[in-house]
Formats: C-alpha cells, sequence, structure tokens
C-alpha cells in the first residue's frame, strides 16, 4: 500500500476557467507519495475533525478516483479531511470479473488503512462513502475490522454510506449481521432505474443487486434506504452520489445525523 498527498486544483482557479458557464471541474496537479500511515499523513495536514473516506467502483484509476473523492467532498460541503481509498483497477470497460477479484484482494489493506486513522488519538469521527463495487470491498473490509476489534471501535465510525451498491442480496444480508452496530450506521443509495448494476446482475447470472432492489427489500435487513429511482435523468443512473444534488444532500445529512 502505497500512501499519497494528491495535490488538487478547484474549479475557477486559474486564468482560463468555464466555470462561469457551468463547465468548470476539479483538476489534479500533482501526487506525491509519503513515508509512513496514511494517520501519519494526516497528523502533519492537521486540522482535527472528522475524515471521509471514498472507496471508487469499478473502471477507476487511482486519479479519476480522487478527483472523485474531492467532488464528493465539495458536493456535500464536508467540513473535516479527504481521504480516498484506491484499490488496483485495470480501468477497463471488459475488465469486470479483474476489477471484482483486486477489490476483494484489498480488502486487508482497507481495514489496515482504517485501523491506522482509528487508532490515531484525538481525531473525530469517520465517515465512508463507497460507491459500487467498492461497496462490496467496505463491507468485507468493516466485517474484518470488527471481528478483530469488536463493537469498542464502533463510536469512531459515523456515517457508512453504500452509493449503487454491487452486491448480491443475500451476500449482504449475510455480511451486515457480522459487523453489529456498524449496521445501524449504513445508508444504502439504491435506483431501480439503474442499468449499469442490472448489466451486473446478469453477469453474476440474473441476480438482484442490493443498488438496484426494490427500498422495502433492502429496509428489510435493518438499514437505512435512499430510493434514487426518480432523481437520476441520465441514461446510466449509476453515479448519483456525486451528480445528483438532492442526493448528495442525502449523503450530507447521514453525516450530520449519524450518532457519535
Amino acid at each position: 500500500m502505497t500512501v499519497a498527498r494528491a495535490k488538487l486544483v478547484p474549479p475557477g482557479d486559474g486564468r482560463l476557467t468555464l466555470t462561469a458557464v457551468g463547465l468548470g471541474d476539479w483538476s489534479l496537479d500533482a501526487v506525491e507519495p509519503v513515508p509512513g500511515e496514511v494517520s501519519d499523513l494526516l497528523a502533519q495536514a492537521g486540522g482535527g475533525g472528522d475524515i471521509l473516506i471514498y472507496v471508487h467502483g469499478f473502471k477507476q484509476t487511482f486519479e479519476t478516483a480522487a478527483l472523485d473523492a474531492a467532488r464528493l467532498s465539495d458536493g456535500i460541503r464536508f467540513r473535516g479531511r479527504t481521504v480516498v481509498f484506491s484499490w488496483p483497477s485495470k480501468a477497463g470497460l471488459f475488465d469486470y470479473a479483474y476489477d471484482r477479484d483486486s477489490a476483494m484482494w484489498s480488502r486487508d489493506q482497507f481495514e489496515r488503512m482504517l485501523n491506522s486513522i482509528v487508532a490515531a488519538p484525538g481525531g473525530g469521527r469517520v465517515h465512508i462513502v463507497a460507491h459500487s463495487m467498492g461497496t462490496m470491498l467496505t463491507l468485507e473490509g468493516l466485517r474484518q475490522f470488527h471481528a478483530r476489534y469488536g463493537d469498542s471501535v464502533a463510536d469512531r465510525i459515523g456515517s457508512v454510506v453504500f452509493a449503487a451498491p454491487d452486491i448480491d442480496m443475500d451476500v449482504f444480508s449475510a455480511s451486515i449481521t457480522r459487523i453489529g452496530p456498524l449496521t445501524r450506521k449504513i445508508t444504502v443509495i439504491a435506483a431501480t432505474n439503474d442499468r449499469a448494476l442490472a448489466l451486473s446482475g446478469k453477469l453474476a447470472g440474473g441476480m438482484t443487486r442490493v443498488g438496484a432492489a426494490e427500498k422495502a427489500a433492502i429496509e428489510r435487513l435493518g438499514v437505512r434506504v435512499t430510493d434514487a429511482s426518480e432523481e437520476g435523468w441520465g441514461i446510466i443512473n449509476h453515479d448519483l452520489f456525486l451528480s445528483n444534488a438532492e442526493v448528495r444532500r442525502t449523503i450530507r445529512r447521514s453525516i450530520d445525523t449519524t450518532a457519535a
């Protein structure tokens, strides 16, 4: 696992900008690897407060994941420090199986990162937003984290948001029973018209993915659910956590209302 600092340039920061006509976006200026654990990097940054971890989904590079983390943090007006956990996606359209194996392979390192952050003294709550295939990695990492440390660390975890989770319903149901009080912190953002998850379900033998299931079916598993089926206006409707203002407000409320 490599720890790095990404220098990002916000929209409108420069002489030539398209922000005025609604086309501005974040850009990545530089990536600087740094020694140590992520907790060391956060300590150098200072500021204290809560931490937001973003875990990307299928077909992403470190660079695109870092940009999405910036867009997410800015879009929900997060007031703490933001971290992106980037697992080794091949970033190809036809590399779904490769990416799924890579995501699962990364769960030990996700647990290592989470432990490093939670164990650091004086920190606030740790909030997690995971997207698509990254939700399976996150759920398995949380399962290992809880198995190792038990309920004693639950208070350090704030909100856990699974945006368009690419997880089989039965697998999800079995896993959340193994993470104790962390289950109560989960919010699922689902859309029955998520066409990316419809394709994923077909690749999985016709099994419905959590992010494309009906709201009532997910709620029966004991987690909070936001049905975003009516919020999307695009063809795919898979990245509503970034593109839709109402879904971003849902994430913000989840962070604000999760008990410490």
